[in-house]
């Protein structure tokens, strides 16, 4: 058989892959019964639905039926810099604070886009800060400091 959409197939592998792994790593927790359930009685049967969704599409991207496509590039340059914005955040956040890390990764992270603009990302980063505040510091009451420490009183 011939794969016939290849975006289809490798996802296919991907979403079976991740359900495998999610119920080899669940077995490390009680099942349980679906009356009484243990705690790893969701993440064993997520796993196995996403790796049978993961065999359907597989299975559907080697049909006649199926549209041909062909992989396109990876983004290399744009997926090391989304990862390495939120690793700086999470590195940052509790030492310079909410607004410093927020900036920080909607900084870096755009960098990686091709429609990429100072001014846009600015205005990002100020609607993404209030809207963290607003949900986060106001509405969910989380603690995490949302200045720098040094500026803190």
């Amino acid at each position: 058989m011939r794969i016939r959409n290849q975006r289809d197939f490798w996802s296919g592998v991907m979403f079976l892959l991740l359900g495998v792994l999610f119920v080899i790593f669940s077995q490390a927790y009680q099942l349980g019964t679906p009356a009484r359930m243990g705690p790893g009685f969701f993440p064993t049967m997520l796993g196995a639905l996403l790796a049978l969704l993961g065999l359907l599409v597989a299975w559907r991207s080697l049909a006649r039926t199926a549209d041909r496509t062909e992989l396109e590039r990876v983004g290399w340059r744009e997926l090391f810099l989304v990862l390495v914005a939120v690793g700086v955040f999470a590195a940052t956040l509790s030492y310079l604070g909410m607004v410093v890390a927020v900036t920080l990764l909607i900084a870096i992270s755009a960098t990686g886009s091709h429609e990429f603009s100072w001014k846009e990302t600015a205005i990002s980063i100020v609607v993404l800060l209030v809207m963290s505040d607003l949900v986060f510091v106001r509405g969910l009451e989380l603690q995490f400091p949302v200045w720098p420490k040094f500026l803190a009183h």
